[in-house]
């Protein structure tokens, strides 16, 4: 095999391969065997039909392509090992000449990695602002877990509450949805702004109706600023009943015999976020810097393989969440859609290409106990034992390459930590 290299552009080379006449002829023989091993040919068993009824049968092109298709993997591999060349794509032929008895010759395009010139990387001195634990952290906390652990009496010789549970029944006509018995937490509503205020003061049973306006970034592009009527109908009204902040609760939260105890325990918690909160701050902050000082081109073609990437990774999120991808595009218009898409694909491209010239750099390689950290965490965020999380995706390349990238992003993150000083300020 003989394969000679062009620079085409950018970072595509141009791949020339010379397949011998003899290993060109066998590979188109096997070809035909294959072929009529799963083809219905009148008159034959399968794989018992002569070349020549093969040929006429499906063509001599079809079997052309079966044998280029088994002998370019290994063409190929061998060309990208005797060339050095670090490949990002499956290589793609754009043009063979196949006749039987002659030299296969096929032209391969391969894109190649786009080269890195790293800025400065190491010994950096960067400061962040810190993370304060806010004055009423410790109330709302407090607050939170009372509510959570709150209770609901019905009420029905007064007018609700804004904080009071309401469940009613909505009609919004052709601008809004509709319900029936929803309960709507008055003081923590996600409805459209000035829905629950409206519900304030009203008597069991009672009917009207109260107008809003939508916001004007609402996610239907028809109901944008547009004012909506409401008919409401009150069904039930609730009264949260919190419990009383004493020793008694502070035992049945948790392993605490005192108020005190529970306190410190959550003011443990919130120094601790705060710690987590300036540690993920330091990471952002010296690989925004390192990534900033790097340069490198690259191609289109690039990031519109990941941007398609991206699109279905978006698509299938938000199918999950029962919202529509055209529906999206129309509310939000194609072109800026696109161009998102886009942005956040060359980013991840660069991170990406940044992180693995730094490793190639340091000398920083996977080991098998980097891959099983990785499983590990992805179990606990999951509710998975790691084995079970690799059996189900275990058969899937993508994701295994994917998790190897996120592990090998965590040890070269690490390694920028040890090697940059980070002062909070």
């Amino acid at each position: 095999m003989k394969v000679t290299l062009e620079k085409d552009k950018e970072n595509v080379v141009k791949l020339d391969i010379t397949i011998p006449a003899k290993d060109a002829t066998e590979a188109y023989n096997k070809a035909v065997h294959k072929i009529s091993q799963y083809v219905n040919i009148d008159g034959f068993r399968k794989g018992k039909a002569p070349r020549a009824v093969v040929e006429r049968h499906v063509g001599t092109e079809r079997i052309k392509q079966e044998a280029i298709e088994s002998l370019m993997p290994k063409a190929i591999n061998q060309a990208v090992v005797d060339n050095n060349l670090d490949i990002i794509a499956q290589p793609y032929i754009t043009n063979y000449n196949f006749n039987i008895g002659e030299d296969l010759t096929v032209t391969a395009k391969a894109e190649l990695r786009p080269e890195v010139t790293l800025g400065q990387y190491k010994n950096l001195t960067l400061e962040i602002k810190d993370s304060p634990i806010e004055a009423d952290a410790m109330q709302k906390s407090i607050d939170n877990l009372l509510n959570q652990h709150s209770t609901q009496e019905t009420v029905i010789d007064r007018p609700t509450k804004d904080t009071d549970i309401a469940v009613i029944d909505f009609d919004g006509y052709a601008n809004g949805g509709e319900a029936k018995n929803y309960p709507l937490d008055l003081a923590h509503s996600n409805f459209i702004p000035g829905f629950a205020e409206q519900l304030v003061g009203k008597n069991l049973n009672d009917e009207f109706e109260i107008k809003v306006t939508f916001p004007e970034n609402y996610h239907d592009e028809k109901l944008k600023g547009q004012p909506a009527t409401f008919k409401i109908k009150i069904n039930e009204i609730k009264e949260k009943k919190l419990p009383e902040l004493n020793d008694e609760f502070a035992q049945k939260v948790g392993p605490f015999k005192t108020v005190d105890e529970l306190k410190a325990d959550i003011q443990k918690y919130l120094e601790s976020q705060r710690e987590r909160t300036n540690k993920q701050n330091s990471e952002n902050e010296v690989f925004k810097t390192v990534i900033e000082s790097a340069k490198v081109e690259i191609p289109q073609s690039m990031i519109d393989r990941e941007a398609n990437s991206l699109r279905e990774e978006y698509k299938q999120r938000l199918a999950a969440q029962g919202i529509n991808w055209e529906a999206l595009v129309k509310s939000q218009g194609e072109d800026q859609l696109l161009k998102n898409l886009n942005d956040d694909a060359l980013v991840r491209i660069k991170n990406s290409l940044v992180i693995d010239k730094i490793a190639k750099e340091e000398n920083i390689k996977l080991e098998q106990k980097d891959i099983e950290t990785k499983f590990a965490q992805l179990g606990a965020a999951y509710g998975l034992k790691p084995q079970d999380l690799i059996k189900q995706i275990g058969q899937n390349p993508e994701v295994l390459a994917s998790i190897s990238q996120q592990a090998m992003n965590d040890k070269v993150r690490d390694f920028l930590m040890e090697n940059n000083k980070v002062e909070i300020k």
